[in-house]
């Protein structure tokens, strides 16, 4: 089985957001890759497994930061998987030889992600495998990013922008996973990886002092952090994050082995305290996030 949740219809609902009662945190967590509802017509058109269809799946990433809708903060995420749609790209990088007709002059043809197979629509998975027995037709994508990237979009901008006008400035914390050890579609192929990465496009996207208390408190906690190595964060990171307009973002990376059998993509019992943990990191993030915006209109 793909996954262990009631099938979902996806066009009609391709998010879920878990509002707080009350919004006492200047926080809007975001988990894009945890999807894992798989429509029937993309696994028919798959050439892989069901497991190795998932390799590109942040699996329950979802369920790591779930908690923090009880400390005053909003959590959306798609309900869809990553390797149908990527809403942590643009709304049109795509590989031209994925598809059977000509794309038009806006589709982003020549970015790194489209280079390396995985751009809005994925050309592979995380390990290299080609996801796609056949060539698609544009207007397919076209339809999947409209129905799917554009939603969820749209919603994680309106969640932004009410934060920022009730509190004054807002974080975005972009939440994935990654696997223990860079595969060979990575920039650090074979080499084992820290337990958490924060990426902050090298200080672009967010406040340094927000991004030093998140590894002050994962530090604190016993973990090996690392920043912008090998990630930086994606299109909602470089999208969201403007420092200057008091409008920050941060991707967070938890190492997969943590808390999941990667093999099998199983929880382990150890998801439950780390999910504990973060909730002491969603606290820290929201306090700094508050003093670094004081301190710029001082």
């Amino acid at each position: 089985m793909l996954t262990d949740i009631a099938p979902v219809d996806i066009v009609r609902t391709p998010y879920a957001v878990a509002i707080p009662t009350r919004q006492t945190m200047a926080v809007v967590f975001a988990s894009p890759h945890s999807g894992s509802h798989y429509p029937a017509e993309f696994v028919s058109a798959s050439r892989l497994d069901p497991v190795t269809l998932r390799r590109s799946e942040d699996a329950f990433v979802d369920e790591l930061f779930a908690d923090v809708s009880e400390l005053g903060a909003p959590l959306i995420k798609a309900l869809f998987p990553r390797a149908y749609v990527d809403v942590n790209r643009e709304p049109y990088e795509l590989d031209p030889a994925m598809f059977v007709d000509s794309l038009p002059d806006y589709v982003n043809i020549r970015s790194p992600r489209v280079a390396g197979g995985l751009g809005t629509i994925a050309r592979v998975v995380a390990n290299g495998a080609e996801i796609y027995r056949a060539k698609l037709s544009f207007a397919e994508a076209k339809a999947r990013i409209e129905s799917l990237w554009q939603p969820y979009h749209e919603t994680l901008a309106q969640l932004i922008g009410e934060t920022k006008r009730r509190f004054g400035h807002s974080l975005v914390i972009d939440c994935h996973s990654m696997p223990s050890i860079g595969g060979p579609m990575d920039r650090d192929p074979g080499r084992r990886r820290v337990d958490f990465v924060l990426g902050d496009c090298h200080g672009a996207s967010c406040a340094p002092e927000i991004t030093d208390e998140a590894e002050r408190c994962l530090k604190e906690l016993g973990y090996v952090v690392a920043r912008n190595d090998p990630y930086a964060g994606g299109f909602t990171t470089r999208h969201y994050g403007r420092p200057n307009a008091h409008e920050h973002a941060m991707q967070v990376e938890v190492n997969r082995a943590l808390y999941m059998d990667e093999a099998r993509i199983t929880r382990k019992p150890y998801l439950v305290t780390l999910s504990r943990q973060l909730r002491l990191l969603a606290e820290r993030i929201d306090t700094a996030a508050g003093t670094a915006c004081r301190r710029s209109r001082a």
